[in-house]
């Protein structure tokens, strides 16, 4: 029961993150409607759980000498990953790749804060 509230309350500090970059970056487009936004927000989720943990030992070191800034290239790279497999995500520059993530990681930390 847990892991599902767990599941639930990334797939929508998610969909707020995509939204918000959405809404908010240039060169970062969502196509389709609140579905195509749910459905995104679900694959990101789930593309954390399984190969955020991969990329994290993989990066460690990185991680380690930038004292933490090194997980902005750890959700950026899945981020990416995710622009590349879906359609409905667009993705047209490196400066909107970072400020994307970092707008989803913000909204990921504030949802998170709510007990």
């Amino acid at each position: 029961m847990k892991l599902l509230a767990k599941l639930i309350g990334h797939v929508l500090a998610n969909a707020l993150g995509l939204w918000c970059a959405s809404t908010y970056i240039p060169l970062f487009g969502l196509a389709g409607g609140w579905q195509a936004l749910f459905l995104l927000a679900l694959a990101l989720a789930v593309m954390n759980f399984i190969l955020g943990p991969i990329l994290k030992l993989l990066l460690g070191p990185i991680i380690i000498l930038t004292l933490g800034i090194g997980l902005i290239l750890v959700n950026a790279l899945i981020l990416a990953i995710l622009d590349k497999f879906s359609a409905q995500l667009t993705i047209g520059s490196i400066p909107a790749l970072i400020w994307g993530t970092i707008i989803i990681g913000v909204a990921n930390f504030l949802i998170h804060l709510i007990p």
